[in-house]
């Protein structure tokens, strides 16, 4: 018969603590020492391995550790794809057999190997133990949903040698689970952890508590082929609990397989604190009291909060970080996922029925967005970093070539899944392009929902990856009266001095710098209601401020942030804002003028305006 390495390996120390135990060393040291006193002639030097066997066998000890023995093979065909077909356990007859678990094909289990550890530097000096050598060793426990194990002891050292695998059954609460297999979604709301207590027992059989760690195994639900290898981290307890003992590396395996594994956004999206936390936790109604007033004028405010992509966690990996809302709202600014889980928040605050996207653009870029789902089935799309809105109509694959199809205005590819605080669905349709994508999501053909108790048990209020309340919206503290007005000053002065250096004089006209501010207002208003109003009076008055035989240019931009220098190199950048401000000519004025609209959080929307007109020369 032939073992695996590791069975060997275990087959090896259970002889060898059998040995230890009847001290079967000793008795061989001393059967030695009479067969050479007593049996060798005075000329023979060497004992031979044959001579020895017979002395032991004459004197019953090789019966002795026979009969101490005893072998037991168990038919194991049910157990795990990749375990031998017979495995042989050797047990001491006094203790408790090994107890074999028939494996319910019916049942999910989860195969918790520890493989192994390291940097347990308390011992970093402990020597290795000599055969039949008394030493320190260490003892895993384990705790899951009624069910406990035990690890066999190994010696205390640096790297000591764990490898055990542990079956756990994941359904053992009551008997009616047994009559179905519970899928990814269902597991995802056990919330139990696996509980893990390390003990180190002396020479002197006295115990020890070294460790106790939670392990949360849900994240094999979202990992490829649902198999996952974990680094744990242990701490001491009482005064050492902020101290490390030792690095366990764990090894997590769904049995049977998993057919379908959750998104791994659901299960591994960690925030700030490098936490996991389920993306459903991140979104939750919120209302803006008075601060806010429409549901477009929250999509403008998230809109200003400044972009920035969060780095990958781990250099290089695809585990990303979200951020909470708190941290969000304090920096003012994030990534595209911060920002639509608030837009969403907000949405769902205001009483609509709205999720979150996630999905990719252009290029296979990774993106979440926020969807709205009206009453009469319109679906639309708002892109929280621009204040965009699209209606989304999608086209049907089965249509022949030449029929006309809507042509899509959003920068939406692909969609994988959508989520709010109370319901996550994944796409399940033919193809995840999301101008063919139908969001009827009641049709679970088309989405595949997860559970409601799962949502519940990750999301609720208490739960261990649940987020505090959401904190509310604070009134902004920028007067956009003075804020105007200092940007303002300081732009004039930057255009003063560049024109200085290029040998030009500069004379500003007041008068024409104040006509320029409904057109800021009336841009503020179009992308906060997506409304153009006004145009025709700004431009009524401009025809009047501007002499016959005299030209006038403008030039607006926009900005969400109040730094005047930075946002004058920016403007220099469009070779169209650096002619007016380098503008040449007969009786040339320049004009500029500054609006900035507050928004909640202390966000705003700077708007500049660079404008000048000049005598034309023919």
């Amino acid at each position: 018969m032939s073992l695996p390495p590791e069975k060997a390996s275990e087959l090896k120390q259970l002889i060898h603590q059998q040995l230890s135990k009847m001290d079967v060393h000793g008795r061989i040291r001393e059967i030695l020492a009479e067969t050479i006193r007593e049996e060798l002639a005075p000329d023979q030097q060497q004992l031979s391995t044959e001579d020895l066997i017979k002395a032991l066998r004459r004197r019953g000890i090789v019966d002795d550790v026979m009969k101490e023995l005893n072998f037991v093979t168990d038919n194991v065909d049910q157990e795990l794809p990749s375990s031998p077909k017979q495995s042989v356990c050797i047990t001491d007859r006094q203790s408790t057999l090994l107890k074999k678990t028939n494996i319910d094909p019916t049942r999910r289990y989860l195969y918790l190997q520890v493989l192994g550890g390291k940097a347990f530097l308390e011992h970093l000096q402990e020597p290795e133990p000599l055969p039949g050598q008394p030493c320190s060793t260490f003892t895993l426990c384990l705790h899951f949903r009624n069910q406990r194990f035990r690890s066999k002891p190994v010696p205390c050292a640096c790297e000591p040698d764990f490898h055990d695998g542990f079956l756990l059954e994941v359904h053992r609460e009551n008997l009616g689970d047994g009559t179905r297999m519970a899928d990814s979604t269902t597991m995802l709301s056990i919330s139990d952890p696996v509980h893990m207590v390390l003990i180190k027992t002396d020479i002197f059989a006295e115990t020890t508590l070294v460790a106790s760690y939670f392990l949360e195994w849900r994240s094999v639900l979202g990992s490829e082929n649902g198999v996952t290898n974990l680094t744990v981290e242990l701490m001491g307890v009482g005064t050492e609990s902020k101290v490390s003992v030792g690095i366990l590396n764990i090894k997590l395996e769904m049995y049977p397989p998993l057919n379908q594994t959750l998104s791994q956004e659901v299960v591994n999206t960690q925030d700030e604190n490098g936490i996991n936390r389920p993306v459903c936790s991140y979104v939750k109604p919120l209302r803006a009291g008075r601060l806010l007033d429409t549901p477009r004028q929250a999509a403008r405010f998230v809109n200003v909060l400044g972009y920035e992509r969060a780095p990958v966690i781990g250099g290089g990996g695809k585990q990303e970080q979200w951020c909470t809302l708190l941290a969000f709202l304090c920096r003012n600014k994030g990534d595209c996922e911060d920002h639509a889980n608030l837009l969403c928040s907000l949405l769902l605050g205001y009483g609509l029925e709205a999720f979150v996207c996630v999905g990719t653009k252009a290029k296979g870029v990774p993106h979440a967005w926020v969807m709205t789902c009206g009453t009469d089935g319109t679906i639309t799309f708002w892109e929280s970093l621009t204040g965009h809105r699209y209606i989304h109509k999608p086209t049907n694959p089965d249509e022949p070539p030449a029929a006309e199809q809507p042509k899509p205005l959003y920068p939406y590819k692909t969609v994988g899944c959508v989520f709010n605080h109370q319901m996550f669905l994944g796409n399940c349709q033919p193809s995840d392009s999301v101008e063919s994508c139908v969001f009827d999501l009641n049709d679970e053909s088309k989405w595949k929902p997860m559970s409601e108790e799962a949502i519940k048990s990750v999301c609720a209020p208490g739960a261990t990856t649940s987020l505090p309340p959401f904190p509310p919206l604070c009134a902004s503290t920028i007067d956009a009266s003075v804020t105007s007005n200092e940007i303002e000053m300081q732009l004039r002065l930057l255009v003063s001095e560049h024109r200085k250096d290029l040998g030009l004089t500069t004379v500003w006209e007041d008068q024409l710098s104040y006509l320029l501010s409904p057109a800021l207002a009336a841009y503020e208003f179009e992308r906060t209601t997506s409304i153009s109003a006004g145009n025709e009076e700004f431009q009524d008055a401009i025809r009047r401020a501007v002499p016959d035989g005299h030209t006038f240019k403008g030039f607006p931009i926009h900005f969400v942030y109040r730094n005047a220098r930075r946002a004058f190199a920016t403007c220099l950048r469009s070779p169209f804002c650096e002619e007016i401000i380098c503008c040449r000519g007969d009786q040339v004025r320049l004009a500029v003028r500054v609006r900035v609209f507050t928004y909640p959080e202390s966000a705003c929307a700077v708007w500049i305006m660079f404008a000048c007109k000049y005598r034309s020369v023919l």
